[in-house]
Formats: structure tokens, C-alpha cells, sequence
């Protein structure tokens, strides 16, 4: 446990500090050079997904090929090892027993998940963690004012489900205070994602929360284990801001306003939203058709696309669908955006990304490579420098082509993947040591 004077330790190299129109901020107090670790932090509190058990241990998230050990108590949880699962018991206790009692009727959300181990974390822990070196859990916005009816439903529903999953196991604090708590949460929680970008588990960083956005943002965040890094990604001088993304950042200036104001409330004033100036390549339209589209059909087009996106979304958590039905929603709707996008547009993109992924769901390895190939170059073209969707869009690449006997093909993608990765992740990471293994291996 930290010491009172380690409290106001700080990060070193940065300061919090009040950003002019954004709150509060943090700032660099020294030079940051491509690549450069800024600060690392552990998570406050954290869940590993449901689909992943069995395949990462519970506690540190190591992917283990030689099998995990799993729980005695609830035969759910895996670990690495004995250490793994005694540093984990303090947390998997409360989990563990609502397993027990629920059986098969246990299916809380992962939201609901992590905001349980968040309550049971702040009754045994009362000093400042290292996860809180210049903000505090208890600090992170609510934004409670500005949440609608349907997230106001949203969080009941949370509510009812902790109550429902944990009463037995849990004191829980006043209707108020778990209101406020699920809304800083959805506000302020990550999602911890591996190398492909599949998702991991989900976690609060409250001195990560403290950055703010901008669509052209100076670092990235990726995880090792549960411990967040935030790396540098573009030079960042002394006194200047240090700033994240918060947000998927292929689609549009439009998009991109609307997804930060309804999931964070602000309006982004940044760089890139001022100038917009990747709207154009991003909103290709195709040429060298007879008739260019009027205006007003690609708006209709957009509204389309937004809308079978949505569509797609929703279709994937139905219980009775088909992943082949999942495929012909793809197949259609790029057909019918194709008739007036370009392929290089990134409604196409989105759903060539979707079908891709369901390919490789159904071991239709060629169908995969086929979208991947057409997806990776405007990906590269649409997003940031060292971005980790075209990293990881190259490391799916790479090794479907080595599965697909592929080599030269393969290799140099799994090269270009890992050089994103060098900088995005840090050349020591173990998921750069398993590439290079992977390649190691080819020779």
C-alpha cells in the first residue's frame, strides 16, 4: 500500500494541470521523443470477458497454449499459476461465490462485472493506488446531467443486475452513489484488446482517464496484461498537451462530433474537426460512372450506411442468426453502397472489416484474405501514424497468408505490422517477442 507521501508523487515527465476549454488535462513536462513510454498504469479494477476464460488466465491476462488451472470453487477461472490465483482470490471471491449460487443462471454484464469489483476494491482499499498517481477513481466525470433517458435506463437496468447477481455477496452504497458510479464507468472505462484487436476484458484507469481526446492525437494506449502504456506517437515538447484518443478514428469529421457528444458529451474542437481534412478521401465516391450522383443521393447513401451498420451491430448479438446470414448482410450492403462509394470509402471499409471477420469465423480463410487485402490500403491512408487497427489489420493479413502458404506475402506483412507495433506497443512487448517467434520459426 502507498505511503501518504507517495500520494502526491505524480508521473514523472508530465502534470495535471487545467486545460484552457477542456478541464482538466495532462501535460508534458519533458521531452517525448516517437515512441518514448510516457507512463504506465495498472488497473484500478478489471474483468477478463467471459468468451476468454479458459484461453487467458484471470489474473494477469497471459494467453497460456500449455493450459490454464482453473478454480476448485467455481471451475470458471484460469489461471497461470498458484501466484496468479492467490494475487487474484481477494477479487474473484466475491465473483466466485455468485457463480456458485447462480449456476447457469449467471450472466451478469461485464459492466455490471467490473463496477462489483470496483465497490469491493474501495471498502478494502481506502489509500491512493498507483493506478491514481494525478487523478482519483472517486474523481472521474458523470456527466450525470447530461445523460438521456435511455442511459438513465440503461444504468437501472446495471443497478437491478448488481443487486440481482451480487446482494448476497456485497454491501452496496446508497441508489445515488452506484448511479454516479456506473456513469463515470461508461464514461471513463477501457476495453483491453490484444494484438488483433480482440477484445480482452474491460478496466478503469483513472490516471489514464485524466488525458483528453483529440482526432490527431500525440500517444496511444496499449496493454500489457492489465497495465495500460501510454507511448508516444507523435513528438511531444515540454508544455504541451498530452493527448488521447477516445474513439475509433476512420470515419468522418460528422461521425466522429456525434459519437464524442453522445458518449462523452463534448463537442471536439481539434485539428483535424476544424480542417477536416481527410473528409474527402474518406467519403470517396466511386468514379467513372455514367452519371455522377447527385448530392442528394449520397446523402441518402450515408443514411443507409449509417443505418446498416446499426443494423449489422445488433444483428451479431441475436441468438438464432446465422453467421452465413451475417455474411449476406455484408454481401448486400456493399453491394448496394457500391454503387456509388468508391471502395476506398470507409462505409465500404466498415463493412468489408465486418465480413472479414465473420470469415475468419468460418475458417473461410480466403474470403478473409480477399476483404483484407482490399481494406489495408485506405486503412493505412484514413488513420493516424501508428495506428493499431492498420498494425493489427497486417498482423491478420500475415498470418493468414503463412496459413495460406503464402510466405514472402506473409512476412512482409507481419514486418510491416511490427514496425507500428515497435512504437505503438514497445519493442519489448511479449506480443512483438511472439511474432518474431512466428517468423523465427518460417526459416
Amino acid at each position: 500500500m502507498w505511503s501518504r507521501a507517495m500520494k502526491t508523487e505524480g508521473i514523472e515527465g508530465t502534470e495535471r494541470f487545467l486545460s484552457p476549454g477542456k478541464g482538466r488535462g495532462l501535460r508534458a513536462t519533458k521531452h517525448f521523443k516517437v515512441g518514448d513510454l510516457v507512463f504506465a498504469c495498472p488497473a484500478y479494477a478489471y474483468v477478463l470477458t467471459v468468451s476468454e476464460r479458459g484461453g487467458h488466465c484471470e489474473c494477469c491476462f497471459t494467453r497460456s497454449a500449455e493450459g490454464l488451472s482453473k478454480c476448485g470453487k467455481c471451475k470458471q477461472a484460469y489461471y497461470c499459476n498458484v501466484e496468479c490465483q492467490r494475487g487474484d482470490w481477494p477479487m474473484h471471491k466475491l465473483e466466485c461465490s455468485a457463480m456458485c449460487a447462480h449456476g447457469e443462471n449467471w450472466c451478469p454484464s461485464e459492466t455490471v462485472r467490473l463496477v462489483a469489483r470496483i465497490i469491493l476494491k474501495q471498502k478494502c482499499q481506502t489509500e491512493r493506488t498507483p493506478s491514481e498517481r494525478v487523478l482519483t477513481l472517486r474523481e472521474l466525470e458523470a456527466h450525470l446531467d447530461k445523460l438521456d433517458n435511455e442511459k438513465n435506463e440503461m444504468n437501472d437496468t446495471d443497478i437491478a443486475a448488481l443487486h440481482h447477481f451480487y446482494s448476497r455477496h456485497l454491501d452496496f452504497p446508497d441508489n445515488a452513489a452506484l448511479t454516479e458510479l456506473f456513469a463515470q464507468v461508461n464514461c471513463n472505462g477501457f476495453t483491453i484488446e490484444d494484438e488483433e484487436l480482440s477484445h480482452l476484458g474491460s478496466a478503469v484507469f483513472p490516471d489514464v482517464a485524466l488525458m483528453n481526446h483529440s482526432c490527431s492525437p500525440n500517444v496511444i494506449v496499449s496493454y500489457k496484461g492489465t497495465v495500460a502504456e501510454v507511448r508516444a506517437v507523435q513528438d511531444i515538447s515540454p508544455g504541451e498537451e498530452i493527448f488521447n484518443s477516445y474513439i475509433d478514428l476512420l470515419y468522418p469529421t460528422e461521425d466522429r462530433i456525434e459519437r464524442l457528444r453522445d458518449s462523452y458529451f463534448f463537442n471536439c474542437d481539434c485539428k483535424e474537426c476544424t480542417c477536416k481534412s481527410k473528409d474527402k478521401a474518406k467519403m470517396e465516391i466511386r468514379q467513372k460512372l455514367s452519371t455522377p450522383p447527385e448530392e442528394e443521393e449520397i446523402k441518402q447513401m450515408v443514411m443507409y450506411a449509417r443505418n446498416v451498420i446499426e443494423e449489422f451491430r445488433r444483428a451479431k448479438h441475436y441468438k438464432n442468426i446465422f453467421h452465413c446470414e451475417l455474411l449476406e448482410i455484408c454481401e448486400l450492403s456493399l453491394e448496394k453502397m457500391g454503387s456509388v462509394f468508391a471502395e476506398t470509402n470507409v462505409y465500404m471499409l466498415h463493412m468489408m472489416y465486418q465480413a472479414m471477420g465473420v470469415c475468419l469465423y468460418m475458417q473461410d480463410w480466403d474470403g478473409a484474405m480477399k476483404y483484407g487485402e482490399k481494406i489495408i490500403q485506405p486503412y493505412s491512408v484514413h488513420y493516424p501514424p501508428y495506428s493499431l487497427n492498420v498494425a493489427s489489420m497486417y498482423l491478420k493479413l500475415g498470418r493468414l497468408y503463412l496459413g495460406l502458404e503464402k510466405r514472402t506475402q506473409g512476412v512482409k506483412a507481419l514486418k510491416k505490422a511490427l514496425a507500428i507495433m515497435d512504437v505503438a506497443h514497445g519493442k519489448d512487448h511479449p506480443y512483438i517477442t511472439e511474432i518474431k517467434k512466428e517468423m523465427e520459426e518460417l526459416k
